[in-house]
């Protein structure tokens, strides 16, 4: 016959306490509810699980296989309600994360390591491939969120400011502008801009002309349909420069220095987003983004 978790807990706590009495306060119920939770168990059991003297009471030997059994339920019922309200407060799982940039370091390198400490149970899933695979996988619920650089607008998916990072540009170690500490956008006027057609080569392509058409000049951008990692070995020869983002800072490469990109007020900085469907349920997502605004102090509406 059925019966609920609440008996057998009421089961238990008399085994502990031998008393109905102490089992009761031990649980903040009345005795009388106690007893008639018990005695009602018994019934349905058709078995006498406790023997009532006056200074307390004690398990038969029916009772105490019972009691054995009932811990085991009563723990496997508690694992299963906080596994279950873990996951519901996105605790566990799993999360996919997709970028298009290096993480070596800056921002996005910290949070994840942060947001990783803070959630062991959670699974990180990292995928790095081009902004419209991304945005893609996105709609096909294949990445959850994708943190990319700039502020673009897509249909079905939410965006949200994260925090800027600071610009570097590569360049060979014996090249001459490696001797200062920073650069300024008129110091490269007249550099071989070397880019991957990759990403986030094409948005470092328009970031340039835009920044550099304000001197009046017109840079020379040659875009390679090679990674990232070829472009910086290629400039270790000395050909010319690169532009990077802080997340590369972490790197290294032969021959190879960062330099900070400034502008007359101060570095310069590249603006990056956090991308969602705006169907996506996923509770790890929602924690995660509630962890963003927290650790940057950002205001948005949350999933």
């Amino acid at each position: 016959m059925p019966f609920d978790i609440r008996q057998l807990r009421h089961a238990i706590a008399a085994a502990d306490c031998r008393s109905f009495h102490r089992a009761s306060e031990a649980l903040n119920i009345k005795r009388s509810t106690l007893s008639r939770s018990i005695f009602r168990l018994e019934e349905r059991l058709g078995a006498t699980l406790f023997i009532r003297t006056t200074s307390g009471v004690s398990t038969t030997r029916v009772g105490r296989e019972f009691v054995r059994e009932a811990r085991r339920i009563v723990s496997k019922v508690d694992q299963l309600a906080a596994s279950m309200r873990a996951a519901g407060q996105g605790r566990v799982g799993d999360l996919s994360i997709g970028y298009n940039v290096p993480v070596s370091a800056g921002n996005l390198h910290t949070t994840l390591l942060s947001w990783r400490e803070s959630n062991p149970n959670v699974e990180i899933c990292a995928v790095e491939a081009q902004r419209l695979d991304l945005v893609n996988g996105l709609k096909e619920r294949a990445v959850d969120i994708a943190i990319l650089p700039g502020e673009a607008s897509y249909s079905e998916i939410k965006r949200a400011a994260f925090w800027s990072e600071r610009l570097l540009v590569a360049m060979a170690a014996d090249y001459p502008l490696a001797a200062y500490p920073s650069v300024q956008w008129s110091d490269l006027r007249d550099e071989t801009f070397w880019l991957t057609a990759n990403d986030p080569g094409p948005e470092i392509h328009d970031m340039l002309l835009g920044h550099l058409s304000a001197f009046g000049i017109r840079p020379k951008i040659k875009m390679q349909p090679v990674s990232r990692e070829s472009i910086m070995n290629m400039l270790g020869a000395g050909i010319g420069v690169t532009i990077t983002c802080e997340g590369a800072a972490g790197l290294q490469y032969p021959n190879i220095v960062l330099r900070e990109v400034r502008a007359s007020h101060g570095p310069c900085l590249i603006a990056y987003s956090g991308y969602w469907h705006e169907d996506n349920s996923n509770p790890a997502l929602k924690n995660f983004l509630a962890f963003v605004c927290n650790r940057f102090a950002l205001t948005f509406c949350l999933p």
